[in-house]
Parts: structure tokens; sequence; C-alpha cells
């Protein structure tokens, strides 16, 4: 392929582009419940407006736009104050919750570097049930990821365990409000006075519940503690891209005071250019993302994020009670919110998730691990809510017809995993994703036999086969 030897017209740009968009999911329709967190179209509006007004605005240099720093500035407060924080508490707008975690997990490592440099090899001490996005903090920062079992009835994390974990090398303790994975909240009272007992970091993940709990809470919903008002909290990642509605590309990274959120910062007056100071970890960015995040936190107001909160919750109670009514399905945990997931005890789910998908659906599917069985996520936002009904109709119909399908050869996912037990070398990995579906450059149409390879070999092999996959997709 090449750059087109003359150029297209606008309208045939946006023809193609819509034909490429035809074979997407059509996330409008409120059948996705996964990645896309919409709001009432007159918000979405506002949010694209005054993404587009700073479309060309570069984040690099807040000296040249100081409006940038002035929208950062009042977005940060605004949330520190939701989270309970005090005048000292500061922070930035970042890409993504992935990018506000990967901060967090920086500045430890570097605090650590400043504050016990006799550590050769940080560690920091998480749960099963926090989010990958740490494991990828560890693995670019070199910081040790020790993981701890969570409880298999609650999914909390399990305070004992991570007790028991700390070493002299440990800098920072994890907390999920909730994990994305359950929805469960971890006791992050019990997990800050541990870290405050031994002198460490603790950062809690509230990427998904920060903005959602806080505003569950002011209605009247009895929510465990999790943000700023417990001691011992020293940062605290929230997604303004989620729950707070704003266009993708807005996540904030919170830090107790800005001691510590100075170990996030790179500068380097190093070369023959100019000046670099990065807060977060991209130079040029534009910020229309931190617009976007202003504009609908001032045009929803409390009132407003009030009014969305209870509507999908309600629609989340709704759909819990539902998916625990149909014969097999069972809700994990009790979550906290709208973000959960649900197993079944005589039916493959992955099953589930393609029958769905035929039907216009997209539920997540999980893989299992030695604590909790495999299950398929839901996220349940304002842009789904009205269709929870419908949902439920499909879910019971596609259950029977799962029910009644023939399952998986288990001697064929055996063999296929034997073989890679006996030869996991790259051609052998290649044969079997080949064998389950998995070709260079498609996408494959149904996912189950690919999901239950993947939940039954060891993590390392699953990731060096998706890692492969996506390699060599594009």
């Amino acid at each position: 392929m090449t750059i087109p030897p003359i150029s297209m017209t606008p309208d045939e740009i946006m023809a193609t582009l819509r034909r490429f968009k035809a074979h997407d999911m059509d996330w409008q329709s409120g059948r996705v419940f996964a990645y896309i967190y919409q709001p009432h179209e007159t918000a979405a509006a506002v949010v694209r407006d005054a993404y587009m007004l700073y479309l060309a605005e570069n984040c690099l240099d807040p000296t040249i736009f100081p409006s940038i720093a002035q929208l950062e500035r009042d977005v940060v407060r605004m949330i520190a104050g939701l989270l309970q924080g005090d005048e000292q508490v500061a922070g930035n707008v970042t890409g993504g919750g992935t990018e506000s975690i990967l901060l967090a997990v920086k500045a430890a490592r570097d605090w650590a570097r400043a504050h016990r440099p006799h550590i050769a090899q940080p560690e920091m001490v998480l749960s099963r049930t926090a989010h990958a996005a740490f494991h990828k903090a560890a693995h670019y920062f070199g910081v040790k990821p020790v993981v701890v079992a969570f409880d298999p009835a609650t999914f909390e994390a399990d305070v004992a365990a991570m007790r028991a974990a700390i070493t002299d090398n440990t800098i920072l303790l994890v907390a999920s409000a909730p994990c994305y994975s359950q929805g469960v909240i971890d006791p992050v009272p019990a997990i800050a006075s541990l870290a405050r007992e031994y002198g460490l970091l603790c950062h809690v993940d509230a990427c998904v519940g920060g903005i959602y709990l806080s505003f569950l809470r002011k209605l009247g919903y009895a929510v465990p503690p999790f943000d700023f008002s417990i001691p011992g909290v020293t940062s605290l990642s929230v997604d303004m891209h989620k729950y707070g509605y704003s266009a993708k590309g807005a996540s904030l990274i919170l830090y107790r005071d800005r001691a510590l959120r100075r170990y996030q910062m790179f500068a380097s007056t190093d070369t023959t250019g100019y000046t670099l100071i990065n807060p977060t970890v991209l130079s040029s960015r534009s910020a229309g993302p931190i617009a976007g995040a202003w504009a609908i936190l001032h045009h929803l107001g409390e009132a407003g994020y009030r009014e969305i909160v209870a509507t999908v919750q309600a629609a989340t109670e709704r759909l819990i009670a539902g998916i625990n009514a149909i014969d097999g399905l069972f809700v994990l945990g009790q979550p906290a919110m709208s973000m959960f997931s649900f197993a079944s005890n005589n039916i493959n789910v992955f099953h589930l998730a393609d029958a769905l998908r035929r039907r216009g659906w997209y539920l997540q599917p999980q893989f299992s691990t030695p604590l909790s069985p495999r299950n398929l996520h839901v996220s349940v936002t304002y842009g789904v809510a009205h269709n929870v009904e419908a949902l439920l109709a499909d879910l019971a119909a596609c259950v029977e017809e799962v029910r009644q399908a023939p399952p998986t050869d288990p001697t064929l996912i055996q063999t296929l995993v034997s073989a890679i037990a006996r030869d996991p070398s790259p051609a052998t990995i290649m044969e079997l994703m080949a064998a389950i579906g998995l070709r260079p450059g498609a996408l494959p149409q149904e996912m189950a036999l690919i999901n239950d390879v993947l939940d039954a070999l060891p993590d390392a092999v699953a990731n060096e086969i998706v890692i492969d996959f996506f390699n060599n997709l594009y």
C-alpha cells in the first residue's frame, strides 16, 4: 500500500471511513456492555465541541497555551475534592488509566530510590484481582510484582497475605476500588493502614470507580471508604473517560502532595534542543481530552452525575438479579457498582459469549484462575442501561441454545495444550494458533475454542500467543 498519488475529496474520505466502520460492533445500539462510556447526546455534543476547540493545542508547553494549565488545574481540583482530598493533593490529567497507573508505579520506584537507596530490586504487593496495568508498569520500570491470593468468595484482596508478602524490598501496596474484573472494592483502610505501619506507599486504583462510587455515596448508598479520606492512601488513579463520561484520553493520577508527585516527572536540559519537561509520559499531545473533561464536569454538574449514576445503578441491580435468576448462572462476589462478572456451573460461558454476539450483544470473556471460574464481564453504562430487559431475554435464550449445543471436545483442547507443553517453540505456537482459528492478519468470527485453549494454557504461553497474534494482525 502506498500514499494515494492524488488527493481524495472529503466526501470520499468520509465514505471510505464509514465503509470501514460498518464492520465494527454498533455500540450506538446500546448492546455493547464494554469499552464505551457514552452520556446522553447533548452531553456528548458538549464534549465533542470542547475537544475540537482544543484539538490542535499542544500540552507540551503550557507557557504558550496557559489556558491548558488552567483547564487541567480545574479538573484536578474538582476530582480531588470529589475524592475527599485537601488542597495539598496534586495531580495531572493523563491519557488513560494505564498511564495513570504507570506513573504511580514510576513515582513509587523513584521515591524509593531517594528514600530507600539500599533497595536494588523494588517490589510491589498486589492481589491477583488488580488490573494488568500494574504488571505492565512492573515490566516497564523493573519493579517486581508480588502477587497474593484473594478471598475466593468475596474477591477482596487478602490483607493477611499482603502482610506476609512484605519484605525489606517492598515499596508499594496496591488496592482496587473496585477491581475491574468483579467490581469488588478491596479493604482499602486495612491495606492503607498496613502501608503506614511499614512506611510504604499505597496506591488505590479507582480508575473505574472513583467518580461513580463517590456519587453513589452521595445518593445514600453504603460505599466502603476508598479515597483520600483514609490516612495512608498516598496516590489514586481515576478515569474521566469512563464513568466521568468524557472523551477517550482523559484519566487522572493524584498524589497526597506535590512532594510525591514530583517523582513522576521527567525533565531534560541535556541536549542541543529545547528544555523538555514532561509531567506525564507523553510530550506532544492534544489538549482536546482535557478540554472535554473540563466541559463534561461543568455541563453535567453534581446533579447530572447523580441522575446518571442513579439510572445506571438501578439498571445494574435489575441485571444482577435477572442473571442470578437464570438457571446455571451466578454473579461473582458482591459487586459494589455497575461492573461485575458472572459464571456458570453447567454451560461454557465462552460459547455463551459467542451466542450473544451472534445476536448483536458483546460481553467480555475473562479467564479462570486457581481461585475463580471463567466468566463474562459486564459494564453497565448510561448508554446501555435502557437495554437491560432485552439483554436478559436474549441471555436466557442463549443459555438454552448453548446448553443444547455440543460442547467443545475436551480431547481436542487437551491435545493442543499437550503439544505446547512438549514443544513451546514459535513453530508449535504458530501451528496451535492456526488450529484454533488464529490466522495472521485475520480476525476470528467465533472465539469460544480460542478462549477455551488460552484458558487452559499456562499464563506465560497464553501471553506469547496473544502477542504473536496481534504482532501479525497489522
